[in-house]
């Protein structure tokens, strides 16, 4: 429904520097991706990092860095299992669930795992 691009740092994200640098994903250049959901609004922030060239998503098309904060709505639906994005050299994307949702996640779910596109996840409870 809306993205917002949150310009900043572009920090190295590996275990070292999210053990040593505060605050690292809330410093780092990221693009937010809300949704509705059937389970209520969700979020996606796609992380940017050290040598990641560019965030792209299919909303926003290819984002270009800048010291502003920008916004767009979105009026678009998603499919299980459509693209909502890459990055260029690859980065972290964090998945925001609202309140209450509940999730198996898959036992290769990890901090540091690293997600291949049509990876599955886990799996949503229903509402």
């Amino acid at each position: 429904t809306k993205t917002r691009y949150v310009p900043g740092t572009l920090f190295s994200v590996n275990n070292t520097t999210a053990a040593n640098v505060p605050d690292l994903f809330a410093r780092n250049e990221r693009l937010v991706c809300l949704f509705d959901t059937v389970y209520g609004k969700a979020a996606v922030v796609m992380v940017g990092a050290m040598i990641v060239a560019g965030i792209e998503t299919v909303a926003t098309g290819k984002i270009s860095r800048t010291d502003d904060i920008q916004e767009a709505e979105h009026n678009m639906s998603f499919e299980k299992g459509d693209e909502l994005g890459r990055f260029y050299l690859g980065s972290t994307a964090i998945v925001i669930l609202p309140k209450g949702a509940k999730a198996d996640w898959q036992d290769s779910m990890k901090a540091d795992s690293v997600v291949k596109m049509g990876q599955l996840l886990g799996v949503a409870n229903t509402p």
